[in-house]
């Protein structure tokens, strides 16, 4: 086997390392609402998803493989373009994860591509029509999550202003199995397809594969597979870290507002995978939380938190960006010996602070509600979150004292909540 050969096979070990970073990084996407509502427990809850991040392979095509694959042209995407890439995207993945951010890896694959396509070749090797596919949905997917997860909570306070609260809360428990599905088989369908689009636009440019005479990539199968198993690899890892900002931290979450939010999410993503768009499932879930929140009388929604993970997507891309840029011109400009023993250093230090990391960062028993704990608050029909009867946000005051309101209506009106 030439060096040439290995270089290929070192960087499509490389980017599927990305893939994996991706499913742990974007896990609490289709998790956190159902880990926050006690649906599922956490252990299960990631089992769940990774199961339906693999099922999508037989659902969804690869136009958004092609999008990503021809975000550099094809004259400038070689070996240290692709690696550079794929190390902007995945420091930038690792360092939003520690700080418990839900950013893009999306934007970050992009971003990096991007990045070592202007060190490479400036705004020739960049071509236009894919990055603004993109960034036009930095804004477009977040919006659509937040409107699509506001008229889905709107419709469903309608419909049930009038249900019995326990048998709606334990009806939605079962719907948000099928919502968290939706979001996960969604989730593995646009994500999985970047990497598959990497790996294909670098097969291409090594001569392994032939490219359309319209320039689309081929997708062989086995890059199909791989790039399946290792997302669904990444989200049996957890992270939980993000877990607790997106399943609890943007607003407080039950059965039936869970269920909203997964549900408009899942629509948003869908949508976009069919336009060839490579969507954030990070903006679009955090989107619809927020929009469930928003028009939920029921919850309360923390801006602070949204306007701060706000900030961080749009940071996503030039930082990815700056990494790769600087990891092109130190590969490139030092002498080849040289830039060897810096690669592989680089490397092995990725991979050691992923393990470390990986060791030291909060487990499922850090996100899963106390087994002894017990909500006992009244609920109002089809709030979707838990209230008191004064109409009063569930928070940790209301929560603490178990809801301060008279005892006789408390004994009329309260329903106590389990968590599974």
């Amino acid at each position: 086997m030439d060096l040439a050969l290995w270089t290929v096979v070192g960087l499509i070990a490389l980017a599927l390392l990305f893939d994996y970073t991706n499913g742990f990084h974007d896990a609490a996407n289709s998790i956190a609402t159902v880990v926050a509502t006690r649906v599922l427990a956490p252990r299960w809850a990631v089992l769940w998803a990774a199961g339906w991040n693999l099922v999508a392979f037989f659902f969804v095509g690869t136009a958004v493989a092609n999008t990503v694959g021809q975000t550099v042209d094809s004259s400038y995407f070689g070996p240290a373009v692709v690696f550079s890439a794929l190390l902007g995207a995945i420091v930038w993945n690792f360092t939003s994860w520690h700080l418990g951010l839900p950013t893009s890896s999306s934007h970050a694959l992009v971003g990096g591509l991007v990045g070592a396509g202007l060190a490479a070749g400036g705004l020739a090797a960049i071509k236009g029509g894919s990055v603004e596919k993109t960034a036009l949905f930095i804004v477009i997917s977040p919006v659509a999550g937040l409107l699509l997860g506001g008229l889905a909570m709107t419709l469903l306070r309608l419909a049930l202003r009038r249900a019995d609260v326990p048998a709606t809360e334990k009806r939605f428990r079962v719907l948000q199995l099928a919502s968290s599905a939706a979001v996960s088989l969604a989730h593995g369908g646009n994500d999985a397809q970047k990497t598959m689009g990497v790996i294909a636009a670098l097969l291409v440019s090594g001569g392994y594969l032939t490219a359309g005479e319209d320039g689309t990539l081929p997708i062989p199968l086995w890059v199909v597979l791989v790039a399946y198993a290792a997302i669904a690899a990444g989200t049996l890892s957890g992270g939980w870290r993000i877990v607790r900002t997106m399943g609890s931290n943007i607003t407080q979450l039950r059965p039936v507002s869970g269920f909203a939010a997964e549900t408009a999410a899942a629509i948003a993503i869908f949508g976009s995978t069919a336009l060839g768009a490579p969507v954030s499932t990070t903006h679009t879930v955090a989107g619809a939380i927020t929009g469930v929140g928003a028009t939920n009388r029921g919850a309360t929604v923390h801006w602070r938190v949204f306007g701060r993970l706000t900030i961080a997507w749009v940071v996503t891309m030039p930082a990815a960006g700056v990494v790769a840029a600087v990891s092109y011109w130190v590969t490139t400009g030092l002498p080849h010996p040289v830039s060897a023993v810096v690669v592989t250093l680089v490397l092995l230090v990725l991979v050691a602070g992923l393990v470390v990391a990986l060791r030291a960062a909060p487990k499922a028993a850090d996100v899963r509600p106390d087994p002894e704990e017990e909500t006992v608050v009244p609920m109002r029909t089809g709030a979707g979150s838990v209230i008191d009867s004064r109409g009063v946000p569930a928070s940790a005051e209301v929560l603490a004292r178990g809801g301060d309101l008279d005892e006789a209506e408390a004994a009329v009106r309260r329903e106590r909540i389990r968590p599974l």
